[in-house]
């Protein structure tokens, strides 16, 4: 493995501490002087403790939110595991930067600010206004027959995450959500998940954009296959290894943004399947990151249960979708909104003169 990768994510990894144990009692404790029944908020409670143990009260009126798109395309596609042609990735950058898509409906509504970052697109923008420019190479190699990155387009892939996060705490955002584009990525994603949680590829992968029976039947021997060819076994022992040989350049880039986002102490929302694959490396590079996790919502695609399942995190949301880009995450985002409002705002019995419960 490149040692500059390795030692970037030593580097982050040493930075990343876990979720504060005082500060998850202190406010373990507010909640339970707040005026309602212990225990009544449910979930909101949960939330309101972790986000807390992360930011130790460091609090902005209004919540300060980034979404972060990363886009990258996927050598795999020459095999046809998608319904959607490649030219999608580079047509679907333009229309996030036209305001056209559904997250920058989302992300107007919900007052979050949306950033585009091209990390592997097969094509040149050149000066493209709007966009942030990071390309690491034209899209990954087709990683049926090779490694789908080298080893410096790997630690630089990392490197354009670590960048985002130190931006996004520049810009004061305290919590982001981290989606994705990339025709093929559910491919890389499904196989990913084999190689981190030992299942077979058949329970990992899924329909993705919505290709037929026939194709998805290929699609899971395809996954079959790339784990068999760069681990002899559907299970992976070093993360970064699984990261260089399949890829994407948005999934690295995707794990680094985490990683470096739980060194700057912000809430992560993870997003759908591809984004809690990033997560789940994140997760088995420095396993600190986990705290500072909140998953936006389950989708559609089965490789995406299994991996919260395996990280150990209860969804927000379930509305049956499977469309990326940040979307799910960013419906989450008002639910973690009204945690930390609870939370500063609720008056406590001693505050309000309300008698708290006798039995």
């Amino acid at each position: 493995m490149n040692p500059c990768s390795t030692q970037l994510v030593d580097d982050i990894s040493r930075a990343i501490s876990p979720p504060s144990e005082a500060w998850r009692k202190t406010a373990l404790a507010h909640i339970d002087r707040l005026t309602k029944p212990l225990g009544s908020l449910g979930r909101l409670e949960e939330l309101a403790v972790q986000i807390v143990s992360i930011r130790q009260e460091m609090f902005s009126n209004p919540v300060r939110k980034g979404v972060y798109i990363f886009a990258a395309d996927h050598g795999i596609t020459a095999e046809g595991v998608s319904a959607y042609p490649r030219e999608v990735t580079h047509q679907m950058v333009l229309n996030f930067l036209a305001q056209g898509a559904a997250i920058n409906v989302l992300a107007r509504l919900h007052r979050a600010a949306l950033h585009v970052v091209d990390v592997g697109v097969d094509v040149d923008f050149h000066d493209l206004a709007g966009l942030r420019h990071h390309k690491i190479a034209h899209g990954t190699r087709n990683m049926l027959h090779e490694p789908a990155m080298t080893d410096d387009e790997l630690a630089r892939a990392l490197a354009v995450g670590v960048q985002m996060a130190a931006c996004a705490a520049s810009e004061g955002h305290s919590m982001i959500a981290i989606g994705e584009m990339g025709i093929g990525n559910t491919t890389a994603a499904s196989a990913i998940t084999c190689a981190l949680t030992g299942a077979t590829a058949t329970e990992a992968t899924g329909r993705g954009t919505g290709v037929t029976a026939e194709a998805h039947a290929r699609k899971t021997t395809i996954v079959q296959a790339i784990g068999e060819r760069h681990f002899g076994t559907m299970l992976a022992s070093s993360p970064l290894e699984v990261l260089r040989c399949i890829g994407g350049l948005e999934i690295a880039a995707m794990a680094g943004m985490m990683l470096a986002g739980a060194s700057h102490r912000m809430v992560v929302v993870v997003d759908g399947f591809i984004s809690t694959a990033a997560a789940a490396l994140a997760v088995a590079i420095a396993p600190s990151v986990r705290g500072y996790l909140v998953a936006g919502h389950q989708s559609e695609e089965p490789g995406h249960r299994l991996l919260l399942e395996h990280l150990g995190l209860k969804p927000l949301l379930t509305l049956n979708m499977r469309l990326g880009e940040g979307t799910g995450a960013m419906l989450a985002m008002p639910i973690l909104e009204s945690a930390i409002a609870l939370y500063t705002q609720m008056a406590t019995f001693d505050s309000a003169g309300v008698s708290e419960a006798t039995a």
